[in-house]
């Protein structure tokens, strides 16, 4: 099996992040999965944009979730002053020509809470470009992967470990809430993974993935370890070390 390499947030140290020269750039890359998260505006809309609020990565400042589509546009991404916010539908629609899997992760809002009905609009979205069964969706919130398996339809859905969750269940945990979700998939912090924990995990029945994955040599161990898939901020050059 060849370990999968996922363009994390479109590649995050090669381009702004989640940004729409990101996207394209991912889009011509041999890449297996584009990563990227996913918010509601005021209005309905589902834009890409990694964090709740708009301070870190735009011109903007407050939740994501307060403003409008029409609003969100007026704002420049930082880095790239040129972009501006994507939405979901023109993100599948970059990626529908390609063999690329979208890999969408539904995140919570500012205070960490779950957006009620996000993940079902998102994939009336996703159903829209016909390729919800192109989509693997991925949270670090185990009840949004539940929701996703128990929806269905989708090319997969993994349960991201957060270390502190590591810590406080272990592995024996991490594989009960696994099963208790449905997830057949996780997806652990490059340097908390090691060949025993990934062979106790697979032995669970579980596929095994890393996030994190940036200098050369947590890349080299990754496929060294051939975990399932990985997120990276620096695609070409894991691209490189695997092989293309």
């Amino acid at each position: 099996m060849t370990t999968r390499i996922a363009s994390h947030r479109g590649g995050a140290l090669q381009w702004p992040e989640n940004a729409p020269t990101a996207f394209r750039n991912t889009a011509q890359l041999p890449v297996d999965q584009v990563e990227f998260d996913i918010h509601p505006t005021s209005d309905g809309e589902i834009v890409v944009i990694h964090d709740a609020t708009l301070d870190r990565t735009t011109s903007g400042t407050g939740p994501v979730a307060a403003r409008s589509l029409a609003e969100l546009r007026a704002l420049t991404l930082n880095g790239a002053p040129g972009d501006r916010i994507m939405t979901l539908a023109e993100l599948t629609a970059l990626f529908a020509p390609t063999a690329i899997t979208l890999r969408m992760e539904v995140k919570p809002d500012h205070e960490h809470r779950p957006y009620p009905g996000l993940l079902p609009r998102a994939l009336a979205v996703l159903d829209e470009a016909g390729m919800r069964g192109r989509t693997v969706v991925t949270s670090f919130q185990a009840d949004i992967v539940a929701e996703a398996v128990a929806i269905g339809g989708l090319a997969g859905a993994i349960w991201l470990v957060a270390p502190h969750v590591q810590d406080d269940i272990g592995l024996g945990g991490i594989a009960a809430v696994a099963d208790e979700i449905g997830a057949r998939a996780v997806s652990l912090r490059q340097n908390r993974l090691d060949a025993l924990i990934r062979d106790e995990l697979r032995a669970r029945g579980l596929a095994v993935g890393a996030w994190a994955v940036n200098d050369d040599d947590a890349i080299r161990k990754v496929l060294k370890l051939g975990v399932d898939v990985f997120t990276t901020d620096r695609p070409s050059r894991a691209l490189e070390l695997r092989g293309r």
